[in-house]
């Protein structure tokens, strides 16, 4: 016979039941951040817990239904009908869910960087740049009249500079060579140049001079001038002169002194000295056949061999079917009896020497030449020797050339001018 179960056993036990399925594990009581395996046990339980709670409500339904229907003690059954106990199943809890274990990422590899070389370009250090001025001269040479070369007194010679223009702007025609301080020498206060010199390029300036009268030491100082009136000259601020210094004696060029016969190899330098290719330095680097040049030599050797004691200017002519070399001494001034005397010939060992020696003359003043004798010399073991009377010029200045022409070829024409000098025998 089934018996009757209590409401208050039914209350018990629901309550129970309620207690079981919202008291889950898991959660923070503080609120505070969730552990990762807490939370994967939370899921698990709240699966269980909503499988609890339907089992529960199942459960309070049958429960509802079998008590609507059960009649209370010692009443019979409606209806005629005897009522079979019904048996109430136990509940059997779903197994519970259980999660797929988290897929734990294997390490993703790091990547080691690598280390490219980067050219190292060093970084250039500033430099000052000077600004080049548009004009600025730099001296190159003496070609004439070197620093400290002995004057007579009253003597007319002709001073040549080689200068560069190391500026950026062009030299014409309208710039000038002017006197600038010191001792004018009896030189022109300023003379046109001969050309345009463009920047890098050098010119040779020449201007005719005379030495004081009185014996001394004298430099005069000279500049440039271009057509717009700037005056400059030499050093990086272009304010420096170049010069012209000699040194003077007591002798007059024009009077007569038996102990001191007008040398003209130991005042070489004083002369003016031209190829066929333009002016040459005095003195040059060595004997040179193929650009012409002119030296002294205190011992001379001789073409036979003979070894000289006497001072010679020794000379090249410039290569060339039409090459030559020439002198332009200094105006002196001739008296009654007056000679002009040297000896020529090719130097020892200029086995192929063939050239032609000329003395000429030109008034003081005046341009053209007129011709005082040739001589013709070959490398044959003899030299001659030239006395010219300049008696004719008596009481008159006049400059002398001294010409060697190398006959069509210059190998080997180095020659040499022995004791040339103007002397009364």
């Amino acid at each position: 016979m089934l018996k009757r179960i209590s409401p208050t056993f039914l209350m018990v036990l629901v309550v129970i039941l309620s207690l079981s399925a919202c008291n889950l594990p898991g959660m923070p009581a503080d609120g505070g951040s969730l552990d990762p395996n807490a939370m994967n046990t939370a899921v698990v339980q709240t699966v269980s817990a909503q499988q609890t709670q339907f089992a529960f409500d199942s459960l309070v339904q049958e429960l509802t239904r079998v008590a609507q229907t059960t009649p209370d003690a010692g009443e019979a059954p409606s209806g005629g009908f005897t009522a079979t106990p019904t048996s109430i199943p136990s509940m059997t809890l779903a197994p519970s869910q259980t999660l797929p274990p988290t897929q734990t990422l294997a390490p993703t590899s790091t990547a080691v960087p690598t280390l490219t070389a980067v050219p190292w370009t060093p970084t250039p250090i500033a430099t000052n740049t000077i600004a080049v001025p548009c004009y600025r001269a730099q001296f190159i040479s003496d070609v004439t009249i070197p620093d400290g070369t002995k004057m007579q007194a009253n003597q007319s010679f002709t001073k040549t500079w080689r200068l560069k223009n190391s500026g950026s702007c062009n030299w014409t025609n309208e710039f000038d060579l002017v006197f600038d301080s010191g001792n004018a020498m009896s030189g022109p206060a300023s003379q046109k140049l001969p050309a345009t010199i463009r920047p890098g390029d050098s010119v040779d300036l020449s201007v005719s001079l005379k030495a004081p009268s009185s014996s001394g030491s004298y430099t005069g100082n000279w500049k440039l001038r271009s057509s717009n009136g700037v005056l400059f000259g030499l050093g990086a601020n272009a304010n420096n002169p170049f010069w012209v210094k000699i040194e003077v004696g007591d002798t007059d060029p024009g009077s007569w002194d038996s102990d001191h016969p007008r040398d003209f190899a130991y005042n070489y330098c004083q002369a003016i000295w031209r190829t066929s290719k333009g002016q040459i330095s005095c003195p040059s680097d060595g004997d040179n056949t193929s650009t012409g040049s002119v030296r002294r030599s205190k011992t001379p050797k001789l073409e036979d061999g003979y070894q000289e004691d006497e001072m010679a200017i020794i000379v090249a002519p410039n290569s060339g079917d039409s090459g030559y070399i020439v002198g332009r001494f200094p105006a002196l001034k001739i008296r009654d009896g007056d000679h002009f005397r040297t000896t020529v010939g090719c130097m020892n060992e200029a086995t192929d020497c063939d050239v032609t020696f000329r003395v000429s003359y030109a008034l003081e003043g005046e341009t053209s030449t007129k011709n005082l004798g040739s001589w013709d010399e070959e490398y044959d073991g003899d030299w001659t020797t030239i006395d010219i009377d300049l008696s004719e010029f008596a009481g008159k200045r006049i400059e002398l050339y001294l010409r060697v022409n190398n006959n069509g070829s210059s190998k080997d024409d180095r020659v040499f001018w022995l004791v040339p000098v103007v002397f009364k025998p």
